[in-house]
């Protein structure tokens, strides 16, 4: 796909949901991105997403929207089952794609996307949103100017309650539902964003009243000794805080901290050494992967060195290898 340079890019989203909402509304404070169309399952879903959103563009399938000359970048935003043939149909059609976290179901279908993309020179980003916030960039930071000196520990937690309703996604497994997939996998993302891959993957967990895992707590073992202890859970709400742990100094990130946030550098000695802090606007910073993307586009990038391909395959795996051992399929 040739660099844009000349006019706002344009995204053209894939589902009507709470985040395909949310993502619109946010992106409308970029100057250099619009959303111009919206694809639906029905045209009555894609015509109440363009009136409440003001999008005139709207298709009633999702092969519909990702044909429209109008739309530069697809953003896949369905329940999780149905990431994999909306990138794979973007892909085809030469369309930029940004698909919603987790990317895939499990590492086969984010392999087969990812080589898709790659064989089409197409770009390709999963929207782990995380990533790309200010304070998340601030983070990553500190750690390459070496103030924690050598990581040891990572933590993270990341609790909601959510009503004991079967047909609420979160616990459907037709939809992907489960702690892991829908609130684990922004844990497993910071561990592998500060310490990489792991070398070994141990998961306990139990089961919600639909079979899907209602909370999971994973120690990864990295090379060298590190470790991640990540804990989620859909039964209370957790405080939601992470921090990074150094031989030298720790960064304590405040609660919540997947969203935006602001952090604190420690001594050993409990000296404050650095504070970081934000003010956020606009819905949760939606707006920053899609800045990314831009960006990229506009570069001539195919990934973005921020979220690369490689890493969400890592990712993917690992992620692969907790539900092997909690024994959560779909």
């Amino acid at each position: 796909m040739p660099a844009l340079t000349d006019r706002p890019v344009r995204f053209g989203v894939v589902g009507t949901g709470w985040i395909a909402s949310a993502f619109t509304t946010d992106l409308g404070r970029l100057d250099d991105a619009v959303v111009s169309a919206v694809g639906s399952r029905s045209q009555a879903s894609a015509d109440r997403f363009g009136d409440q959103h003001g999008v005139g563009r709207r298709h009633a399938s999702y092969a519909e929207l990702v044909a429209d000359p109008e739309v530069d970048v697809v953003y896949v935003a369905t329940p999780h089952p149905g990431h994999h043939d909306a990138a794979m149909l973007a892909i085809e059609a030469a369309k930029a794609v940004l698909v919603e976290k987790p990317f895939m179901m499990d590492a086969a279908e984010a392999q087969d996307v990812v080589d898709a993309a790659r064989r089409k020179g197409v770009f390709v980003m999963e929207a782990m949103w995380t990533r790309f916030l200010p304070h998340m960039a601030a983070v990553r930071d500190v750690l390459a100017g070496g103030t924690l000196g050598d990581v040891v520990t990572v933590t993270a937690d990341h609790g909601q309650w959510f009503v004991a309703d079967p047909e609420h996604r979160v616990f459907a497994p037709g939809l992907g539902g489960g702690a892991l997939l829908d609130l684990g996998i922004y844990r497993v993302s910071l561990a592998s964003m500060v310490l990489g891959a792991p070398d070994v993957v141990t998961a306990r967990s139990s089961k919600a009243f639909t079979g899907v895992d209602a909370q999971t707590s994973v120690i990864l073992d990295h090379p060298g000794g590190a470790q991640a202890v990540l804990t989620t859970t859909l039964l209370a709400r957790s405080p939601t805080r992470a921090a990074i742990v150094g031989t030298d100094a720790r960064l304590e990130i405040d609660t919540v901290w997947y969203q935006p946030s602001s952090f604190t550098v420690l001594a050993r000695d409990g000296q404050v050494l650095q504070r970081y802090t934000e003010d956020a606007v606009g819905h949760d910073g939606l707006r920053h992967q899609a800045a990314e993307v831009v960006r990229c586009l506009r570069a001539g990038e195919t990934e973005s060195p921020v979220m690369p391909l490689d890493e969400t395959l890592a990712i993917m795996r690992t992620m692969d290898e907790i539900r092997r051992q909690i024994g959560l399929s779909y």
